[in-house]
């Protein structure tokens, strides 16, 4: 096998995942890419399937998975907390309120840059605080881009529904009401790589009082424009 590191299994599973990079393939199809055995493959692709490397179409081909996504994005990160220290600072000033940026990890979204209010009333979220996916506008804009199934999978008990999630998309930014905790508010809008898949999901919070029942409609737009900022910081990182 070409390239070969030495490490026989960890050969195969590239060559499988190798193989894949042209799209859905089935079995079929993987052994005569790999040149490998059929039961090899198989149990290779199933292991990758194990640990969501790879997936399954809805015809049962074999597709490149979600964690390889995950872990994309995760190689991006230094570059965007780079960015973000300026970019939350200016839309903490903007509003004044308390400016976030979350990424998702598994189950949870994580605070992964933060600016807080600096006196009054705040909504004060530390670096690596671990919220729920279930609530949140932040938790909104993460989840309305993902595929089908992942869809399905986190809309399971939480505090939003498909119609919010399809106002999301078509916006391009998401607002809650007390989803997380009696009394906040919130406006989120996405951050994309490179690819255009949204990574991160850049926030304002504060209490209701201040940014009403309709927090959209206050500061919708300079959140998005922080979000598009750090976008185009991401973009440029990667020419």
């Amino acid at each position: 096998m070409d390239n070969s590191s030495g490490v026989g299994v960890i050969d195969k599973a590239a060559h499988v995942l190798d193989a894949l990079e042209a799209g859905p393939t089935t079995l079929a199809q993987l052994v005569a890419a790999t040149g490998l055995a059929r039961p090899t493959v198989h149990r290779l692709a199933l292991a990758l399937v194990h640990h969501r490397l790879v997936s399954r179409d809805i015809q049962g081909r074999f597709v490149l998975g979600s964690r390889l996504v995950e872990l994309a994005s995760a190689a991006g990160e230094d570059r965007l907390i780079a960015s973000a220290g300026p970019v939350l600072m200016q839309l903490r000033d903007a509003t004044g309120e308390s400016a976030q940026i979350f990424r998702r990890q598994g189950d949870w979204r994580v605070c992964v840059a933060s600016a807080e209010r600096p006196i009054g009333l705040r909504d004060t979220i530390p670096v690596g605080t671990q919220l729920s996916m279930k609530a949140g506008s932040a938790a909104q804009v993460l989840l309305a881009w993902e595929d089908h199934d992942r869809l399905l999978e986190g809309l399971q008990a939480a505090r939003f529904t498909p119609t919010v999630l399809a106002g999301v998309r078509r916006r391009g930014w998401g607002q809650s009401l007390g989803e997380r905790e009696p009394g906040v508010a919130s406006v989120s809008a996405p951050v994309r790589g490179p690819s255009g898949r949204v990574i991160a999901a850049v926030s304002i919070s504060g209490p209701i009082e201040r940014l009403t029942r309709q927090p959209g409609r206050l500061h919708a737009e300079v959140v998005c424009n922080a979000a598009r900022v750090l976008t185009e910081a991401l973009r440029k990182t990667n020419d």
